[in-house]
């Protein structure tokens, strides 16, 4: 048993710095070619609050969409309607064959 059981356990092996590139170290693929010809750099992301034009123009995308997800629904719900009616015909005339 160890002497010192709160002591964490050290490391096995010590791990690998390797220092950022300072210039032709790599081989000739780095950085990938990916169709892009400039280096990895950083972007800026603006972000800024939303405006009563933004907000109304985002409302009505919402609106539009919730009305197509409603129609949707309702046609489906449409098309189920003749199919119900449909078997409610064949289970009848079955009935009525049966009883005969």
């Amino acid at each position: 048993m160890a002497k010192y059981s709160n002591e964490p356990e050290r490391p096995r092996a010590e791990p690998e710095i390797i220092p950022p590139d300072r210039g032709g170290r790599r081989g000739p693929d780095w950085p990938p070619s990916y169709g892009f010809t400039q280096a990895r750099s950083a972007h800026r992301v603006y972000v800024s609050r939303i405006g009563p034009f933004g907000f109304a123009l985002l409302m009505l995308v919402v609106g539009l969409l919730g009305g197509v997800l409603l129609l949707a629904l309702i046609g489906a719900a449409l098309i189920w309607i003749p199919v119900v009616a449909v078997f409610l015909v064949i289970a009848a005339v079955s009935g009525l064959l049966r009883r005969l």
